[in-house]
């Protein structure tokens, strides 16, 4: 019975759903993938040679163009075939037929068509986005389909602007590079150094001369009417292989001289001529320029230091090729470096640490898993000071958020060493 009631047309209808419903199920795969790809990730399988890479590439950039077309496909391939499974099941069972076809359809094309392709494009993001993003794109350089999108983006961009919500492109921010890193570390895509280096970098653009330079307390330097001796001596005494020159006091410095012209003057005889005679130009920046635009300079104009001053024009340190780089690599130390203390000692177990008042919050916050805070300094010494409202002495204790800090040694004016206690472990 039920073939002599089936006709030539129903197979024609029967193929055409299985055609629309497959086609629905492709453009389900491609609308998940392609939005949960981004730019970074589609430049990176193009310049893998992957297959189909370019055509994500163009998607990728311009999400707005795909993302309407794809989910009106998806409707209308939906809409048209559930509509031909009511017409061909009435054909064929009457009303009950239409009822029972229905309620299958419902559950097919939410399984076949819906779950199994966007799960597929969840857990199998690149395979998906590079099988769908050639065929996708041909089909939105369609004309009338390349038209129905400019008008679908005309409606949405009318609707958004009339409930004042206005349209943007989400870039990614430096958190989001960040918590990638160590995902990736988690991962074990990278490893520790290059999560820290990624680290660096980011906080690199965000750091400034002041926090990175030799304060003028800590400048090694020497006045221009010293000898051409005296300076190589000091040079070589302290390690250093370039020193500030200076006129009448700190504030005036009239050049920068360097080890090895030092000494080939000294191979010379002319060791004793006055070194101001012999210092070369000076550069300056000011405290609060950018170091990346400062390692930049030093690239161009082929320097190593250059003075840092402060608002009022005045000597405020020096900053070298080395502290910028420091700032990326970390630490770098070589034969003649000279150690004058430990930068951090822990004492009393993980609940206190005595701390160099020179080093900068941002380090010691990051290498101790702790959060001193930072609102208008940059080292501890400079919190202490703070705290203090004025020149502490030894002995002087300070307690903020969770920490005492106590100031175990001073240099004159300067803070040398602070314990740093967690406050709640003394109770």
């Amino acid at each position: 019975m039920f073939a002599a009631m089936w006709q030539s047309s129903d197979t024609y209808l029967a193929i055409t759903v299985v055609v629309l419903l497959v086609l629905s199920g492709f453009f389900a795969m491609a609308e998940t993938s392609l939005v949960r790809m981004n730019k970074s990730r589609a430049r990176s399988l193009r310049d893998q040679g992957r297959h189909g890479a370019k055509s994500l590439v163009e998607l990728a950039e311009n999400p707005e163009q795909f993302l309407n077309p794809l989910l009106l496909l998806i409707l209308i391939c939906q809409l048209v075939s559930a509509t031909m499974v009511g017409v061909l099941a009435g054909h064929l069972f009457g009303a009950a037929g239409v009822f029972v076809a229905t309620a299958g359809e419902v559950v097919i094309i939410f399984v076949a068509f819906e779950a199994i392709p966007k799960n597929f494009a969840v857990q199998h993001p690149d395979r998906a986005a590079l099988a769908s993003a050639p065929m996708v794109s041909r089909i939105l350089r369609f004309p009338p389909i390349r038209g129905i999108s400019r008008l679908l983006l005309a409606i949405a961009d009318g609707v958004m602007r009339l409930i004042g919500a206005k349209g943007s492109i989400q870039s990614v921010t430096e958190l989001e590079v960040l918590a990638l890193a160590d995902v990736a570390h988690e991962d074990k895509v990278i490893e520790e150094d290059e999560r820290n280096f990624i680290h660096s970098i980011i906080e690199f653009g965000d750091t400034v001369v002041r926090e990175v330079m030799v304060p003028r307390m800590d400048m090694v330097d020497i006045e221009r009417t010293a000898t051409v001796r005296e300076a190589l001596d000091l040079a070589i005494t302290t390690g250093r292989s370039r020193i500030p020159v200076l006129g009448e006091s700190v504030d005036n410095v009239v050049g920068i001289v360097n080890l090895r012209y030092l000494a080939d003057l000294v191979m010379k005889g002319q060791g004793e001529e006055e070194v101001g005679g012999h210092a070369k130009s000076a550069h300056f920046v000011p405290e609060t320029a950018p170091v990346s635009a400062v390692l930049a300079e030093m690239r161009q104009e082929k320097v190593h230091l250059f003075m840092v001053i402060d608002e009022y024009g005045g000597t405020a340190g020096l900053v070298t090729l080395e502290d910028l780089l420091e700032e990326l690599v970390g630490d770098i130390a070589d034969e003649s470096d000279i150690e004058i203390e430990p930068a951090s000692e822990e004492r009393g177990g993980e609940s206190e640490l005595i701390l160099s008042g020179r080093l900068n919050i941002d380090d010691v916050n990051g290498d101790f898993g702790i959060d001193l805070p930072k609102d208008g300094w940059d080292t501890v010494g400079g919190l202490v000071l703070d705290l203090a409202g004025g020149v502490p002495s030894v002995g002087d204790c300070f307690v903020v958020k969770n920490f005492k800090l106590t100031v175990l040694r001073m240099d004159g004016r300067r803070v040398e060493d602070v314990l740093v206690e967690h406050e709640w472990a003394s109770e």
